[in-house]
């Protein structure tokens, strides 16, 4: 069995934070389901454990403020999963895993450190919390493209995404190893897709 896996997210930037985590466990990305939206994802979720029988699956969602916990939502969802279904859990969303490299997150938001919190996933709500921040930010652009106008009715700017992704990419942004030093369910997540590339491996 080669190193091939198929990814489910909920959106664009968890698509980009899943295909960093995968290459840095040794895994490639052959097919990436973006599903836009949890409930999405929650109503293929059997299909995708059923098709984990027989090739891999990484599936990455946000806990939000559905469940008290992580387990909670497994436990809800996917009781019964299948050895080759990676199913991970943002705690409470993947913002807070990158929120948790403080010092590049606050250079790339452009704010001081200290503004982000120091547990990340203690934040109830990561997204809001980042808009919130990049609202002090000393950069016009950050503030631009990330912030949602007054009166649009947004809950983010306009090039939300797309910055996020940047951030997710450059070469002098996020670090997912330093992050998961702050952040539990990424150091989990980590861990799990590093065991899924050592059975895929044993077993080609």
């Amino acid at each position: 069995m080669s190193n091939s896996v198929a990814a489910v997210v909920e959106g664009d930037v968890d698509a980009a934070v899943v295909r960093r985590l995968a290459a840095d466990a040794g895994l490639e990305i052959s097919t990436m389901h973006v599903k836009g939206g949890k409930q999405k994802v929650r109503a293929r979720i059997n299909g995708y454990n059923s098709a984990a029988r027989y090739s891999p699956f990484v599936v990455l969602v946000d806990l939000d403020r559905d469940y008290a916990c992580a387990p909670d939502l497994i436990a809800d969802w996917l009781p019964d999963r299948e050895p080759l279904l990676c199913f991970r859990i943002a705690v409470r969303a993947v913002e807070a895993w990158l929120l948790a490299d403080r010092e590049r997150a606050a250079k790339f938001l452009r704010i001081p450190k200290a503004r982000i919190e120091e547990i990340p996933e203690a934040i109830a709500d990561p997204k809001r919390t980042l808009v919130d921040i990049a609202r002090g930010s000393m950069s016009r652009d950050v503030r631009e493209d990330i912030v949602p106008r007054d009166g649009s009715g947004r809950q983010v700017g306009a090039a939300y995404l797309s910055r996020l992704i940047e951030f997710v990419n450059g070469a002098s942004g996020w670090r997912p190893e330093v992050a998961a030093a702050n952040c539990d369910s990424l150091a989990r997540a980590r861990k799990a897709l590093t065991a899924l590339s050592v059975t895929l491996r044993l077993t080609k």
